[in-house]
């Protein structure tokens, strides 16, 4: 018996209180959603995206938003969901909401009204896990967000220095949804209304093999419970990982070549258990995610806060084209959670969210944003057979014979955002892939001169051939050939612009000596960077797993800056003010700091051309 999906008028907002719900005639939520952030009805914030879509198709959806951690109350004040809880951490994982590059506690919050810090607690997904079986024994709890998709098997984590298994068995939660959730919650949510229906009730031990039947979600079980009809990959075990460092970076490229092949399930053993890993399964298509964004979002923060949330006010005007990046850096999260396929949205649906930006309350005439993780990947496909592919990344040693994209069809998008009425200003305020953008000299042309707004966004990291590699990043050559056509175009345009490069140090590779010779190149072009990234190891990545191992993806040895005092001095060559190594015991646990849009406009400025 399948859910019969009735249909449900989309509120002003998703409740957050029982007069809310009251108010909109609904006696009970048929899924509670727990969120590390402020509420905001925008869909770049997770919950209201997923609690939107869940009404879309015919289930009853509640926030709770930043709820107390150590008692109920707050959790239980719309009652028990009929069919399941949905925690996340926010848009963030916890600890890298806490702490800065450097170890220290974060005083400000983007995410929480007001700027304020400690609304979430450290390890959210566990903390809110438990407040929610506390409050509704027996009630399936799923994990999602970023936190959970990245920490699904056993990974390396910064801030204990050591390797913790799946947050699955840690949180004893009854599965996790990784990736982009949308199919697999609805998939789940019906999976739990049949059975609810078929049986009066739901027994958790009865539902997990019942959930190995749903793509892109991770369930833990015995080994019998492993089906026998779908392709295995068997990751190395968490015990043989903490035996073996070099068994992470094994693991890790499974789980990167899992999911980009998107054809079998991958299995981990812990202690006896079986973590399952589903296939990620069907995405979002261009028609799904014209769907989804057309949904009627608010754009602004629950009408219950009296404070205003930095993050909000951020990506108000923004407009998101695409989802994947096919960059696969060794150090980002986003091959592993949204993948490295690209799934672009329509010109016409693009066009009609920009009309509504325009009659949202507090509107001043320009468009923040428009692009993606790579802004110019808007339309890319790749042309080859996906599930045999075996790189780690699309673009490099170089650009995937396989890809396609076609980059003058996002300048044109540009043009037509710039043509909607009351749209005075047009920016592309993303990171722009620049080995990408080289290749089509007549596009990069028309970003250049017509939708920079001042200030270029691009990613170098560094400078150094070795360690480029190691992040999976193009020769330091085609940034050179970038920059020469930026200041060559700026000109032509009659336009003082600047490049904001994004550099790392202490990245694993990286020695004094090479963030040296970086420094020397900058000092060469009359650049004195003002903000600097400090590499962290971020859960599940290549990166993490090589700062783990203190070697490459293929074995070999690399150096490591693993220590507070040589970690501070490769900071402290590009940024002298930083501070001082500290005296005394040194530790390894440090913090990658990554920049946010409203802190980007002095960094790395360039002199002018």
């Amino acid at each position: 018996m399948q859910h019969q999906t009735r249909h449900i008028k989309q509120p002003s907002v998703l409740p957050m209180s029982r007069e809310e719900m009251d108010h909109l005639g609904w006696h009970e939520l048929d899924i509670l959603l727990i969120t590390g952030d402020g509420y905001v009805d925008h869909p770049s914030f997770g919950a209201a995206l997923l609690g939107r879509w869940l009404i879309h198709h015919g289930f009853r959806t509640g926030i709770i938003a930043q709820p107390a951690w150590d008692k109920p109350d707050d959790v239980i004040r719309m009652g028990r969901p009929r069919l399941f809880a949905g925690v996340t951490s926010g848009s963030l994982d916890s600890m890298l909401a806490h702490y800065t590059a450097f170890r220290k506690k974060r005083s400000d919050d983007a995410y929480t009204p007001g700027g304020k810090a400690g609304a979430r607690p450290n390890r959210a997904s566990m903390a809110y896990t438990n407040v929610v079986q506390r409050a509704f024994p027996g009630l399936p709890v799923i994990l999602g967000g970023i936190e959970g998709s990245l920490r699904r098997i056993s990974h390396y984590d910064f801030w204990s220095d050591s390797v913790r298994r799946s947050i699955l068995l840690d949180s004893k939660a009854t599965a996790i949804t990784y990736g982009m959730a949308e199919n697999s919650i609805v998939n789940l949510a019906e999976t739990i209304e049949t059975i609810l229906q078929e049986s009066g009730e739901i027994n958790i031990k009865a539902l997990r093999p019942q959930l190995l039947g749903v793509p892109g979600l991770v369930v833990a079980g015995s080994a019998k419970d492993v089906p026998t009809d779908i392709p295995i990959i068997t990751l190395p075990s968490h015990e043989a990982i903490l035996a073996n460092p070099q068994e992470l970076i094994k693991a890790t490229q499974l789980l990167e070549k899992q999911v980009h092949q998107n054809k079998a399930m991958a299995v981990q053993e812990t202690a006896g258990r079986m973590v399952m890993l589903t296939p990620p399964g069907p995405l979002l298509d261009t028609a799904g995610l014209d769907e989804l964004a057309e949904l009627p979002f608010s754009r602004l923060p629950h009408p219950s806060y009296t404070q205003r949330i930095p993050a909000a006010d951020m990506i108000q005007t923004s407009v998101t084209t695409h989802r994947g990046c096919s960059g696969g850096c060794s150090f980002c999260t986003l091959a592993l959670h949204q993948g490295r396929t690209i799934r672009s949205r329509s010109k016409r649906s693009l066009l009609k969210e920009v009309t509504a930006i325009t009659k949202v309350k507090g509107w001043k005439g320009s468009i923040s944003d428009v692009g993606g993780p790579s802004a110019n990947m808007w339309g890319a496909h790749c042309a080859g057979d996906q599930s045999t592919c075996t790189r780690p990344s699309c673009m490099t040693p170089k650009i995937c014979k396989h890809y396609r994209v076609a980059q003058k069809d996002f300048v044109n998008l540009l043009r037509a955002v710039n043509d909607v009425q009351s749209v005075k200003h047009v920016r592309v305020a993303s990171g722009w892939r620049i080995d990408l953008a080289v290749t089509d000299m007549p596009a990069l042309t028309g970003m250049i001169r017509e939708f920079v707004g001042g200030q270029a966004k691009v990613a170098p990291e560094h400078q150094v051939d070795h360690v480029l590699k190691l992040m999976r990043k193009p020769g330091f050559e085609t940034f050179e050939k970038f920059l020469d056509l930026f200041w060559k175009e700026s000109r032509k345009a009659g336009k003082q612009q600047y490049v904001i490069p994004y550099l790392m140090s202490a990245f694993p590779g990286c020695t004094e000596d090479d963030m040296h010779t970086l420094g020397d190149w900058l000092k060469s072009q009359g650049w004195k960077p003002e903000q600097v990234q400090c590499f962290i190891p971020l859960p599940g990545t290549a990166a993490a797993a090589m700062f783990h191992a203190e070697t490459d993806l293929k074995g070999n040895p690399i150096h490591v800056a693993k220590t507070d005092a040589e970690r501070l001095r490769q900071h402290a060559i590009l940024m002298p003010n930083t501070g001082r190594p500290p005296k005394g015991k040194s530790h390894a646990h440090k913090h990658h700091d990554h920049p946010q849009k409203g802190d980007m406009d002095k960094r790395g400025r360039s002199r002018k051309r």
